[in-house]
């Protein structure tokens, strides 16, 4: 084999090399696009079906609403046990 077929041979396989390195590239490159495009479907269709701000304030008040009623509640229980002590008469001892 002479130097001039080892060359062209030598540059054969680096071209090659690049032209499949530059196919995986594209390749990969493509996948990536269709990721960013997936991801920003994924984000729009979150925006519309998950919880909204003003919806989070909403449950938000309704929970403090329902605590504060069993507050009540518990200072209403609270009164009535004190009433009930305060009737209670007191034991005479023999």
């Amino acid at each position: 084999m002479t130097a001039t077929g080892f060359i062209v041979m030598l540059l054969g396989a680096v071209s090659a090399a690049f032209w499949r390195m530059w196919g995986l590239i594209k390749d990969a490159g493509g996948k990536g696009e269709e990721a960013q495009r997936s991801l920003a479907a994924h984000k729009v269709h979150a925006a519309e079906t998950f919880a909204t701000k003003a919806g989070m304030q909403e449950q938000t008040a309704q929970l403090l609403r329902a605590i504060e009623g069993v507050g009540n509640r518990i200072d209403g229980l609270h009164e009535r046990l004190d009433r009930a002590f305060e009737r209670t008469p007191a034991r005479r001892t023999s």
